[in-house]
């Protein structure tokens, strides 16, 4: 797709790899193939879940930092919305999104990971917001989505201190979903999702709707978002396909309709 993200699709499952070796460094070039790459994933009706990776033995190990030299205040104002809407793509993916780490999850890294539904990460991964000692925050998504996954005071211990944590930490404090050796870490994503490559996709997609924006509503709000996408599904296919087989005690064919 371009020179340092590409788009690859196999039997339902769609990924999005980073390939600017040797760190997979986010530069505003990469940080603009990943929203194509993500809007590109959300649009092709052939895949049905996405796997989100970088090339060689590193996940991403943060943003280029030889950007941020020369920039000041004005110019970040104008690039800043645009990193984070840059991972935001990567977020609102309508179908379930993975991330395979291996090597280093640092920083903007991070953030990329963090929005992915899930995280499976190699048993010597490095994973933190080291922006702290660049007398910086995480700028895409950090400070939110990280509170947001393992709590606020986690989140802040990390943030403040730039620290790095390990896999099995990770895997403690809910930053990680599953951890393997790093040679399996890219075929235990595949398998993670690929359950969901028959499964009924716009179900699949209300529910990710529910729980992701209903996290930013008061309950009562998210409660009728839920009613409301609920419903919804009872224009679908999918839904007489799924209640029929019930009742005829048989596994559903679902279509994506």
């Amino acid at each position: 797709m371009g020179e340092f993200v590409r788009w690859e699709t196999a039997e339902g499952i769609g990924t999005i790899r980073l390939d600017r070796p040797p760190m997979n460094a986010l530069n505003t070039r990469v940080q603009e193939e990943l929203r194509a790459a993500a809007h590109e994933a959300a649009a092709d009706d052939t895949v049905r879940a996405v796997v989100v990776c970088g090339s060689g033995t590193v996940f991403a190990a943060g943003a280029d930092i030889t950007e941020f030299t020369t920039v000041g205040y004005q110019q970040m104002v104008a690039r800043a919305e645009a990193l984070s809407s840059a991972f935001d793509a990567v977020a609102r993916i309508p179908k379930p999104v993975v991330a395979a780490i291996t090597g280093y999850a640092l920083g903007g890294g991070c953030e990329l990971a963090l929005a992915c539904d899930w995280r499976v990460v190699a048993d010597d991964a490095k994973l933190g917001q080291p922006e702290i000692r660049l007398g910086l925050i995480p700028g895409a998504g950090g400070t939110q989505r990280l509170a947001r996954l393992v709590g606020p005071a986690r989140a802040k211990d990390l943030i403040f201190s730039g620290r790095m944590v390990d896999a099995q930490e990770a895997l403690r404090i809910g930053l990680a979903d599953r951890v393997v050796p790093s040679s399996d870490v890219f075929t235990t994503a595949v398998d993670l999702v690929r359950p969901y490559t028959t499964g009924p996709a716009l179900a699949l997609r209300a529910a990710k709707q529910a729980v992701d924006a209903g996290l930013n509503m008061d309950l009562a709000s998210g409660l009728a978002l839920e009613s409301h996408l609920f419903a919804g599904l009872f224009a679908t296919d999918d839904r007489v396909e799924g209640t029929t087989a019930f009742v005829e005690k048989r596994k559903p064919k679902f279509t994506g309709r």
